[in-house]
Formats: structure tokens, sequence, C-alpha cells
């Protein structure tokens, strides 16, 4: 009898194991009248140069919660293909949309347009054919990708091969592009974060994006990443293919990649105003010791720096709030006040090279 209770046990613990999963988690509360759609569009299949099938990456978006996903298998590059001859370039993405019918994930069609530097490699997603973007030039597979209204984007600007210093820039062919309107976006983290390929896209007006940019098997390859895999989410008017695709052509985005949120202030403001919530303060009684507390409804840890007119009692002005968690704070405030500004710079929420998110919130006391 004990060694059936044992079985049945262990049986418990592995179903709900594999529940936990497959679930879908909120990985940030939503801004008010938007939703922030987690999407991955970088990501190879055996049908280039990746080491599993399509349908694989739809069971790892699954269990990792994410929305939309691309596949975006090299066009000119197929080293299995003593193996898996298939010269339709859109095979990869119809066995994952397959799969993923009746599921809650999206899968739109992508390819990588694979050349050396420059202009590199470049990802458009959203196509209708990725037959005709295979060119002899550079050049004419973009111009058909806009041709199919893709969202085009730069991957690894930083990439070594392209790049020796590990340093993105332009060459004058991407600022052509870019001033065409060609190009949409750029690759600020794929693998590894790149300070200049930010500091690109903020002056250029591109959209912002991490990816993972996978080969292998996602949780393999990205547990020495925090645990996860570069996400972009995009902030979008509705849930549908149009509204995320329309969010990705207007910039609207924010990439979490290890414990760091990067993109434009004003996409990170309302997603910081959205998950972190204070309490009404009130005073330690016969005290001038103000006692407030903040919430954090986000998946990722934030690291506050107060820098409001005040000091904090017990605390640094640095600490920390960990995701779901709280965290009280007492402020020294001199005087008994009607209300206190909130000021905080968020030391892991990135706008720019050596640039934090400032955020504040105006409280009333009781």
């Amino acid at each position: 009898m004990k060694k059936l209770i044992l079985i049945l046990g262990c049986f418990i613990l592995f179903l709900s194991f594999n529940l936990s999963l497959f679930s879908q988690e909120k990985f940030f509360k939503n801004p008010k009248n938007t939703f922030l759609i987690s999407t991955d569009l970088h990501i190879h299949t055996v049908f280039s140069d990746g080491f599993v099938w399509p349908d694989l990456r739809v069971d790892e978006a699954l269990r990792e919660g994410l929305d939309l996903i691309s596949i975006t298998d090299h066009l000119e590059y197929q080293p299995h293909k003593g193996d898996i001859l298939n010269p339709d370039k859109n095979r990869s993405f119809e066995i994952a949309n397959k799969f993923a019918q009746g599921k809650e994930l999206n899968v739109v069609l992508g390819a990588e347009i694979t050349r050396s530097m420059p202009p590199g490699h470049l990802n458009a997603v959203f196509i209708t054919d990725a037959n005709l973007l295979l060119h002899k030039d550079s050049i004419s597979g973009i111009i058909e990708a806009n041709k199919q209204n893709a969202f085009v984007f730069m991957n690894h600007p930083n990439w070594w091969p392209g790049r020796p210093s590990g340093i993105a820039r332009l060459e004058p062919i991407h600022e052509e592009l870019i001033k065409k309107k060609f190009i949409h976006g750029i690759e600020v983290v794929n693998v590894g974060l790149s300070i200049e390929a930010l500091e690109i896209a903020i002056e250029n007006n591109l959209t912002i994006l991490g990816t993972s940019d996978v080969h292998g098997i996602a949780t393999w390859e990205f547990e020495q990443y925090g645990g996860h895999r570069p996400i972009t989410f995009v902030l979008s008017e509705g849930n549908d293919l149009t509204s995320i695709k329309n969010g990705l052509f207007e910039g609207k985005t924010m990439v979490w990649y290890k414990d760091l949120i990067i993109g434009k202030q004003e996409n990170l403001l309302p997603v910081i105003d959205s998950n972190l919530e204070f309490s009404q303060p009130t005073y330690i009684e016969n005290t001038k010791i103000a006692l407030v507390n903040l919430s954090n409804l986000s998946s990722i840890p934030l690291v506050l720096n107060y820098n409001g007119k005040f000091t904090l009692h017990e605390d640094d002005k640095i600490f920390i709030i960990p995701p779901r968690g709280s965290k009280e704070i007492k402020i020294k405030t001199i005087e008994l006040l009607k209300k206190i500004d909130m000021n905080f710079e968020i030391f892991n929420a990135i706008i720019g090279k050596d640039q934090y998110l400032m955020f504040s919130k105006t409280l009333n006391f009781q």
C-alpha cells in the first residue's frame, strides 16, 4: 500500500511539473488598453543550420509562454541538405504552423537573408513567400521582402565574423536602406546585449528587438542567460496579427534579457507604471518616518535607486524588489507631509548608453 501511495505521489508530482511547463505565464501585467505580446522573431530549425524539427519550436514556445514566433531559417545556407533536401523555403513554417493550430501560439512566416557584411544578415518576418526572397545580389531580397509588406530588421550587428571589434555600426548601404524605409528594426540583443546597436536604434528611429537566434534546444541554450531566452514584447493595441505587426512598425517594443528590460523610454514607462504598485503612505506613530510598501507584479527583479529629496531609514537608497515580491521602505520626511513624491531610477531598465529609466509617483498620505 505504501509503495502504491509513493508511486501515485510521484505520478502527481510529475504531472504537475509537466502541466507547469506548458502553462502560459504572464511575465508582466499589461499596461492599460495595451497587450504585451511576447515574441521571438529569430529561430532556426534543421531546414537551415538548426538542430531540431520545426514542431519542437512550437512546443518550446508554448512551454515558455510565448505568444508569437517566426521560423527564420537561412535562405542561402542549408548545411543539412544532404539529409533534408527541400527546395521550398516555406516548408519549416508550414510544419510549425500546422502543429500550432488550435494552440495558444501564432506562427508567422519569416526568413533570414544571409550575406556577408555589408549588409550582413537580415530577418524578414510577416512575409508571404520566402522563395521569392532568394536572389543572387544582396539587396534584391530586401526589396522583395518590402514588396511583401514584411517587417525587416538587422541581425546581430555586433557579431564578430562581420565586426571583429564587437561594436555595431552602420555602413553606407545600411544608411541608404534605412532612409528608404527598407530596414525597420535592429537586434540590440542576440545572445548578448549591444549598447552600440541600441544607440543605432534610437538615433535612426528603428524598432528595438531582442531574439534568441536559437539553433539547439532552447532550454539548454539559455539556462546560462538567466533561465529564459531573450524576448521582444510588442506593445500592441490588440492581440491579432495585424495589430502586432503595426506595433512592430511603430517601434512599440520592449526587450527582456536576463534581468534587464531594454527599450525606448515611452515604451518602458507604461510597463513599469502597471507593474510597480505603491501603498498609501502612513507615518509610524509619534514619528516623522513614513512607511510605503512597494509591490513588484512582474517576473523580473526591480533594481531601484531612490533619488527623492529625503533619505531612507534602515535601507540604502539602492534596493531590489524581487519578482512578484514587495518591499517596505521607511522615509525620513523631517516634517509631517500631506503628499510625497516618490522618484526612482530603475537600474535594470535601460533606455540608452549609461541611461536608465526615471520613474516618479506622487502619493497622498491618509
